[in-house]
């Protein structure tokens, strides 16, 4: 997820916080090796009507944009979308590494696959209603592939251009039918899905919220602030990204599968927007306010990790935050430049900033430790060695010389809550020292990912993160470097660097192809790869973080899923 600065920093509290909250912690490291089906099988607990009902109230400093769930690429909805949408598969709602298992959603059991591993043959089940009243049919889910393509999904290009006809689509996304590629059959209940190759991650595809199926006839365009019909167990009554969002049951739901769609436990689900995260920890320590998306600023660390300890929850990550750097502008056009950044930045002292060592550790590579591809590698780190241990400053400067890059203006877009804007501020003062003349620029996370994604605002280094979809190397190579990724002029262009090595590319592909037959050496080509992009440094690895999730007392059934993080409807709310 995902997908996106999937989610603003959550910063560390004391050591006391992380050694309370290591019972809530997964202990394993998420690595996979491939979509994991199920069919059938024990899904999670039974519900318990006894805690339906009332209201959890959820606090962020601002919205995440467009509710298009096949738009959207932040896991602050991604998390909520899980309550709301469903494709054909889904992630299975479970906490720890379940959570990575793939399970039939809107189909009634995982796919025929056929043709050598090129055709999927889903039948959906009966029965199944949108919150508009609707009955879901093949035609809506045919319809919604399509869409995928029409609103220049972000990862219309990579997730989903294996689909036959998807090369078409991409090209004229107005016009976009796959044709040949995804056919419905009334009669037999019944969506065929026909690829150009085998693609062994197409499961995981599926499961995620750019999947989504939505009624046909929804909008060929951004939805943005118009909530669309939903299948889940809420849907949207009301959204204005600078108030609040609400989500309400959704009186057509009737649950179909534990595992992939459980009923959710609250009646509503209030999302305000616009306080200050110093109001948002108050709020939770009151009850006033359930849950914090934000970073706790570290005025506030040491309460949290004392007197409210038991209600922190500290799960690991396979995420990294990043810096872009723009590789088709000046300075960054300059590969000596763009080394130069890498060579420069205290990594240690993001980690300070982030809020400290039991929550976030120094990155070096692409790939997040314990996920697979990942190697230990650091080109960048004073007197070698495969992990990261001090900067080169001096190393830094002499690069930078080389380059011819010094004195140039540089512009730094962060987000604007405390933890994005200390750490802007810290790379501001090391550009400066590395003799450019560099300016912080912090939006709201409303609009900053979007805004950094768009070749026209000319952005020349960001501040960012990327939280897996899935658990897959390609997932952060080939979404976040691609070509394919790369697209002038959108808000939907991931490539953030806007690196596009052909080269690189090829070889990207033929890990893609050996992953169909042979995932581990996929994966040992891809930790190359990494290797290799990291070179060329079109991005600066900072932190590989943890996450703390700060809730109140009156919530219960805290539950956290790999792949989605806490699992929001399914909290008990007194």
């Amino acid at each position: 997820m995902s997908r996106s600065t999937r989610r603003s920093a959550l910063a560390a509290a004391t050591v006391a916080l992380a050694l309370t909250a290591a019972a809530c912690s997964s202990s394993d490291d998420g690595s996979s090796s491939g979509p994991t089906a199920s069919s059938s099988g024990a899904g999670s607990s039974a519900f318990q009507p006894q805690h339906k009902g009332g209201t959890l109230k959820l606090v962020a400093h601002a919205a995440a944009g467009s509710l298009d769930p096949q738009v959207n690429y932040t896991l602050q909805y991604w998390q909520l979308y899980q309550s709301m949408y469903d494709g054909l598969l889904a992630f299975k709602k479970a906490g720890g590494q379940q959570s990575f298992t793939v399970v039939p959603d809107l189909a009634a059991a995982m796919p025929k696959v056929t043709n050598g591993g090129k055709t999927y043959t889903f039948t959906l089940r009966k029965g199944i209603t949108f919150s508009n009243g609707k009955a879901l049919t093949t035609d809506d889910v045919v319809a919604s592939f399509q869409r995928i393509f029409k609103v220049s999904s972000p990862t219309a290009g990579t997730f989903y251009n294996g689909i036959v006809g998807a090369d078409a689509c991409l090209k004229k996304p107005a016009s976009c039918t796959l044709d040949g590629g995804v056919t419905g059959d009334a009669k037999a209940n019944t969506v065929t899905v026909n690829l150009t190759a085998p693609d062994p991650e197409f499961p995981y595809k599926l499961a995620v919220p750019h999947a989504s199926v939505v009624p046909k006839g929804s909008p060929a365009k951004d939805a943005g602030t118009k909530p669309l019909p939903t299948t889940g167990p809420y849907m949207a009554a009301s959204y204005d990204p600078n108030r609040a969002l609400k989500l309400v049951r959704n009186p057509h739901f009737k649950e179909w599968s534990r595992q992939a769609q459980p009923q959710g436990y609250p009646d509503v689900i209030d999302y305000a927007f616009g306080q200050t995260v110093e109001s948002e920890v108050t709020a939770v320590e009151n009850g006033q306010a359930d849950w914090m998306y934000d970073p706790p600023p570290s005025d506030r660390l040491d309460e949290i990790g004392t007197k409210y300890a038991s209600q922190a929850h500290v799960n690991p990550l396979t995420a990294f935050w990043y810096a872009t750097l723009n590789v088709n502008m000046a300075p960054f056009d300059n590969k000596l430049a763009r080394q130069a950044i890498n060579w420069a930045v205290d990594r240690a002292a993001v980690v300070r900033l982030y809020g400290g060592t039991n929550l976030a550790s120094p990155a070096c590579t692409i790939l997040p430790p314990g996920f697979p591809g990942h190697v230990d590698s650091c080109d960048y780190t004073k007197g070698g060695g495969k992990t990261w241990s001090a900067a080169d400053v001096a190393k830094a400067k002499e690069l930078v010389k080389q380059s011819g890059t010094a004195g140039q203006e540089v512009g730094i877009v962060t987000q604007d809550d405390d933890v994005n804007k200390s750490i802007g501020q810290y790379l501001q003062s090391l550009l400066t020292q590395l003799g450019y003349k560099a300016k912080l620029k912090p939006l709201s996370g409303n609009i900053q990912f979007t805004y950094i994604q768009n070749t026209k605002n000319k952005v020349q280094l960001a501040l960012t993160s990327w939280y897996q979809d899935y658990p897959a190397a390609s997932d952060f190579l080939n979404v976040l470097l691609s070509c394919a990724s790369y697209h002038p002029g959108s808000d939907s262009s991931i490539n953030i660097s806007g690196f596009c090595d052909k080269g690189v590319d090829a070889r990207m592909q033929t890990a893609l192809k050996t992953a169909q037959t042979d995932q581990k050496s996929a994966d040992q080509q891809w930790g190359t790869i990494d290797q290799d992009i990291m070179g060329q440094s079109p991005l600066v690895p900072l932190i590989n973080p943890k996450i703390i999730d700060f809730t109140s007392t009156r919530v219960g059934n805290y539950q956290f899923s790999k792949q989605f993080y806490m699992l929001v409807g399914q909290l008990w709310v007194k």
